[in-house]
């Protein structure tokens, strides 16, 4: 695993280093060596991918394997530690935030968060994370008196966070089909969790699952991707065309999100998530209710305030188009071999996952999270670019963005 690691020494960028050393050159007190030794280089490079300490053990074989420019065997025996930090403490941060709307990171832990920590404890190529008929369940042989798995709650998971449970073996791989009964086809991932329906198809008008994805999956809200040039064919009737009497602030405003929003919220017209509880006594996480998909009956709520411009689009199936692929947002790398339309919560789950900005996402978070900063200097953005390479070529593995990041930033 993680070839690409084992010649990282010859790639580092002789500027990053003279940077680093500048950098500490104008602190004072206390003064700092500008390189760090074998054995600092390991205790960082351990603490970064499991946000703890390591054995005695361990640290010294770390040190010996990056003495010896080994850095694949050094990361490895991070990731793999015992302990299982790296799982159950980096991947679930990673994933935490993506399950909720107010993107919290210390809430009760959720199918939407164990499904990404599974899928990167095994390998599975993270750009299926918004299509495929998948979901990570607890192992009842593993964690003692484990309730069933529930689309109404997140019982089981609660159960799992409060036992203390080892994720990284506690969960097993299940089809998502078999577990909600909702069809394989209409399973999208992550968007059809139990989490995932109940943050973001809980009222509203399932906008918030297209915007929400954008943010989590492609790192950009729709203030950056926002396009008037886009056509307005697929706004829905709800949208004012005139917000407080004037009709420019439509045209020069509101028509920049809701071209490119209305046009894929398509895809969701056939689910809907209904709560137990009344608006006012829901609380704020993990929601007790379940997703509700209607095959061929588009939900109500996109027929809401129609009176607002009946002339607007009316939603009559799930089907939807893609109109960011042109204009200003054709930079966000679509892929080619896809239409850039079609219908259904799984093709557009596809549509977002194989674009080039997807990789570029997740490679910018595991940086983040390992250096303690986002990329900031032309060295930082060229190893950005190799990272994201590798992670593409290497199957969309997560492991080699986060074990390539934390090497890069363990220290000269």
């Amino acid at each position: 695993m993680f070839d690409s690691l084992r010649n990282f020494g010859a790639r580092r960028p002789l500027a990053a280093a003279l940077l680093g050393a500048a950098s500490a050159a104008v602190v004072l007190l206390p003064i700092t060596p500008a390189f760090a030794d074998s054995t600092t280089q390991a205790l960082r490079l351990f603490e970064r991918l499991t946000g703890a300490p390591p054995s005695a053990s361990v640290l010294q074989q770390m040190a010996t394997d990056i003495g010896s420019q080994d850095y694949t065997d050094a990361a490895n025996l991070a990731i793999n530690d015992p302990g299982h930090g790296f799982y159950n403490v980096t991947i679930r941060n990673f994933a935490q935030p993506m399950s909720n709307k107010p993107q919290a990171l210390f809430v009760p832990l959720n199918d939407y968060t164990a499904t990404i920590i599974g899928m990167v404890r095994d390998n599975v190529p993270f750009n299926t994370v918004l299509s495929a008929d998948l979901i990570y369940v607890g192992n009842p042989a593993v964690v003692s008196g484990l309730p069933a798995y529930s689309y109404s709650n997140d019982t089981q998971y609660e159960y799992m966070d409060n036992a203390n449970a080892d994720l990284a073996a506690a969960l097993m791989p299940e089809t998502q089909s078999s577990q909600t009964g909702i069809p394989s086809a209409a399973t999208a991932g992550v968007l059809t969790t139990y989490a995932g329906a109940s943050a973001y198809f809980y009222a509203g008008t399932n906008r918030a699952m297209v915007r929400f994805s954008m943010m989590d999956y492609l790192c950009d809200d729709l203030d950056t991707i926002e396009d008037i040039t886009r056509p307005p064919d697929r706004i829905r009737q709800d949208p004012s065309r005139s917000p407080g009497g004037d009709s420019q602030t439509f045209l020069t405003q509101c028509i920049g999100c809701h071209s490119g929003m209305d046009a894929l919220a398509g895809a969701f017209a056939y689910y809907n998530f209904v709560p137990t509880c009344t608006v006012s006594t829901c609380p704020t996480y993990n929601i007790p209710g379940t997703m509700v998909y209607t095959p061929g009956q588009v939900q109500q709520k996109y027929a809401i305030n129609t009176g607002n411009f009946p002339q607007g689009y009316v939603t009559t199936d799930d089907s939807w188009i893609n109109h960011w692929r042109q204009g200003p947002n054709s930079l966000l790398g679509w892929n080619s071999s896809l239409p850039g339309s079609g219908n259904g919560a799984k093709a557009f789950g596809q549509e977002l996952e194989n674009s080039q900005q997807f990789a570029t996402c997740q490679v910018q978070k595991a940086f983040q999270a390992m250096c303690l900063r986002p990329p900031s200097n032309p060295a930082d953005n060229a190893e950005v670019s190799q990272i994201t390479s590798d992670f593409v070529s290497g199957n969309y593995n997560l492991k080699t963005a986060y074990a390539e990041s934390a090497v890069y930033c363990m220290g000269n």
